[in-house]
């Protein structure tokens, strides 16, 4: 008998639309690479719509909560700054039906995987700030917007000792990929389990819950040995019985 694949439950983005685009009304996006990243490690992908009002309806029926990153920012508001950067561009049904997904995954204590500002959403959840943009608070730190192709690295990350993130990689250096211009600043109740070598955290984690993980880069692309052990660790939690 074939073991049931866990049920990943995967966040989408919410685009316009328009003459010329995909379609003249509104769709949904999804990089391809989410769905084969989570079906190449076992798990059987389900695309999450965006309602806040069915979070607790969809979350029972599914094993694991995957959020995934956007070409958006977080509201500052949220994390309790009163100014708002000049390069932040808000996406607010995506961000709170993406925080009303995560409470209820969080409440029954099923597995979650944060990517880039899913993983910045999950610190904000979790009492962090964020970096509004890097390039204003850290003129010193490296281009984590990188001019080269998504597909390629861009820098290290260092993994920190002790973590769930170094058990899973067992390595404490990534070559990593990065496409974002804000970080996450303080990670409230979570721990940092990753930096980028200018000191920028590039992953947090809280250790209350079984699975609770957040990654800056995107594992989806396979860049490093270790972005695949993210997916297959988050997949076969997601399998496990509570």
């Amino acid at each position: 008998m074939t073991a049931r694949r866990p049920v990943i439950g995967i966040t989408l983005d919410h685009e316009p639309g328009g003459e010329g685009r995909y379609s003249r009304f509104a769709w949904y996006a999804l990089r391809e690479n989410y769905m084969s990243a989570v079906t190449t490690a076992g798990g059987l992908p389900v695309a999450l719509p965006l309602f806040p009002q069915l979070a607790a309806d969809y979350v029972p029926h599914i094993d694991g909560l995957l959020i995934t990153g956007g070409a958006f920012d977080i509201d500052p508001s949220l994390y309790g700054d009163t100014t708002q950067h000049e390069t932040v561009s808000l996406r607010p049904r995506r961000t709170q039906t993406e925080s009303a997904y995560l409470s209820a995954a969080l409440a029954q204590n099923k597995p979650v995987l944060g990517i880039c500002g899913g993983m910045q959403l999950m610190a904000v959840a979790l009492g962090g700030t964020l970096i509004q943009h890097i390039p204003d608070s850290c003129p010193h730190a490296l281009p984590h917007e990188q001019p080269n192709p998504r597909n390629e690295a861009s820098h290290a990350a260092l993994v920190t000792e002790g973590t769930l993130l170094a058990r899973i990689t067992g390595t404490s250096r990534m070559a990593v990929n990065s496409a974002h211009h804000q970080a996450v600043r303080t990670p409230g109740r979570m721990v940092v389990n990753a930096v980028a070598e200018d000191g920028i955290i590039e992953g947090v984690e809280d250790p209350s819950y079984r699975f609770c993980l957040g990654v800056q880069w995107h594992p989806e692309f396979g860049i490093d040995l270790s972005d695949r052990k993210i997916f297959n660790a988050f997949v076969q939690a997601a399998g496990e019985t509570v």
